[in-house]
This record gives C-alpha cells, structure tokens and sequence, in this order.
C-alpha cells in the first residue's frame, strides 16, 4: 500500500506546480502566464475520452489558476496515449486498464503508470447493419471487419476476441485498422461488413450512426466467459436496446478506464489534479454520461495499476479509501 502525501495545502500546489514549469500561473489569476501547460494525452473525435480531457483541461486552468488551458492531445486511444505518458511527451492520460497494466508489467522507475481515478468502463461494440444476416462473433470469418486503428486501445482486445472465437485475423475475408469517425462511414456505405469499438455507452460516433441506418451488436455468448477466463481483467456489461435503438439489449465485454499520471508526479500536484476533478464533477458528467457515476468510493477501483500516493492520499481525506 501506497503511504499517503502529505497535507495539499496551497504552498504545496504552487511548489508542485513550479516543477511542471506551472508556477507563475498557479500564483494568481492576472498578470505574466508560463508558455508550457501540463499536456493531456486525449484520445480520437468523438469520443469520450476526448470530452473528458478537455473539460478537465478547463476545469485545471481554472481551479489550479492556470494561465492557459493545459494543451489537449488528439490521439489513437490507449496505446498511443500510454506512449507519451511513460516518454514524458503527456503528463496525464486516460488508459484502458489492460492497456496500461501491459505497459506498467515492462517500465520501472518514475516513469511507471500510477492511477488517479477509475473513471468510467469501455464497453467492446461488434458493431454491423441490422439487414446483415450478422449475429455472433463466429460469424465475422471471411467478412470485411475493422479492427481499429494501431496505437488504439481497443484493437488488442478485437485480436484477443477473435483468438479467444477461433477465427483469429486471419479468419477474417477483410481487416481495415479504421478509426471510429472512418469505420462508421464504411459501415454505412456498404464498405465494412463490422467494426469493433470500444468506448463509453453511448458513444457519439455509434449514435450518429444509428441515427442513419438501423444497426446492432453482436452477441459473444461463450465467448464472454472465455475471454474472462484467459484474461480476468475484462468484465461483462449489457448495452440497453434504447441506447442505439437496438433491437434488444446486448452483452458486451467491458474494460475499466483510469485516468493515469506517472510515478514521478510530485504528489501534491496529483492531490491538486484530482481534488479539482472531483470538486467538479457535475461538468464531466455533462461533457460525457458515462462520467455520471465517477464517485469517491467506485474511483480507487484502478486495479491492477496502483494509486499514486497524491490519490491514496485524497480519497484518504475524503473518506473514500
């Protein structure tokens, strides 16, 4: 177990925020501003990770009395934002959990990922055309399926699916590597048999769809517990029928998000970053639905990648630990 920082107390936050180049904007709210903000590695457009990181870009230039907004980073989801968190191009992220559980299993030292908060689970979509004649996993062999892009985080789990199904990527008739906004287009156009995707529920992208042509998701069946046999870090979650107007709820596999620093933030600059996420929670839930259940209690749930000590020491005060 983690011990915990020390009291944050605003001489702390300013001396933490001095380490990241931050100092000048974090004495007051007028006046000289530095040029290098904390950088936030996001994720793809639309996208839940994407709303989260800005909205928390806002909320830290405003509650940390920033001189501009820390600088958000469009990206290919976990993979990539795992990347530049460990090389130090990002100083936060959100990450899948097996993602950056891969990534902490072969990095040490400062560098290692250390969790905030748990913010919300991903949930795997096999998304295809309702008129397909599609209605499982084993139905994918031989067709044209996206499985995400390189650098995303969810294109692991679509390998490991397949693997876990007995189809692999090499069953497949087609594999595109299609970004969300790419993959939809495909799908509708004709161009795309399936794309997987995982992310929040509802997800924009998939919504947008569904609004165009009639769609709905695969069922795993057996898969499910497979999958959570060879690799216990998934979960099962089930899509409602009025999510995307499906023509009835679905099981998924679903994953936990973190929003992840590294081992080398100072921790009372961590103690700052998430007492301000929590203080304005209302405006991640409005940025995105599925931050409507980030709480106190729910958010050390981060496993298996370990708090930093600026959280242990936060959800310590607040009861939530």
């Amino acid at each position: 177990m983690h011990r915990p920082g020390p009291p944050l107390t605003r001489r702390t936050v300013l001396r933490a925020g001095a380490a990241f180049g931050l100092g000048a904007g974090l004495a007051a709210c007028t006046g000289p501003r530095p040029a290098a903000p904390l950088v936030i590695a996001g994720g793809v457009q639309p996208g839940v990770y994407i709303n989260l990181a800005r909205t928390l870009s806002e909320i830290w230039r405003e509650r940390l009395g920033l001189a501009a907004a820390p600088q958000v980073l469009g990206t290919a989801g976990s993979a990539q934002n795992m990347e530049l968190l460990t090389t130090g191009a990002a100083a936060v992220t959100i990450s899948q959990v097996d993602v950056a559980a891969d990534v902490a299993a072969r990095t040490t030292g400062p560098a290692e990922p250390r969790a905030l908060a748990r913010l919300y689970d991903d949930v795997t979509h096999i998304v295809v055309r309702a008129d397909s004649g599609l209605r499982s996993i084993a139905d994918l062999r031989g067709r044209r399926v996206s499985i995400g892009p390189g650098g995303s985080g969810y294109q692991p789990i679509a390998i490991r699916l397949l693997d876990v199904a007995g189809i692999g990527v090499a069953g497949l008739g087609t594999r595109a590597e299609l970004g969300l906004t790419d993959a939809t287009a495909a799908l509708r156009d004709g161009a795309l048999d399936a794309f997987f995707w995982s992310g929040g529920v509802p997800t924009d992208g998939v919504r947008e769809l569904a609004a165009q042509i009639p769609i709905r998701l695969l069922e795993l069946g057996d898969v499910l517990d497979r999958m959570r046999d060879r690799y216990p870090v998934y979960s099962v979650a089930t899509v409602p029928a009025n999510t995307y107007g499906l023509p009835g709820p679905v099981s998924c596999l679903s994953v936990r998000n973190a929003l992840l620093v590294t081992e080398g933030m100072d921790a009372d600059l961590a103690g700052a970053l998430i007492r301000a996420a929590f203080d304005e929670q209302p405006r991640l839930a409005q940025a995105s639905p599925a931050a409507v259940t980030i709480d106190s209690r729910s958010a050390i749930g981060t496993q298996p990648i370990p708090l930093h000590d600026g959280a242990v020491a936060f959800y310590r005060a607040t009861k939530g630990y």
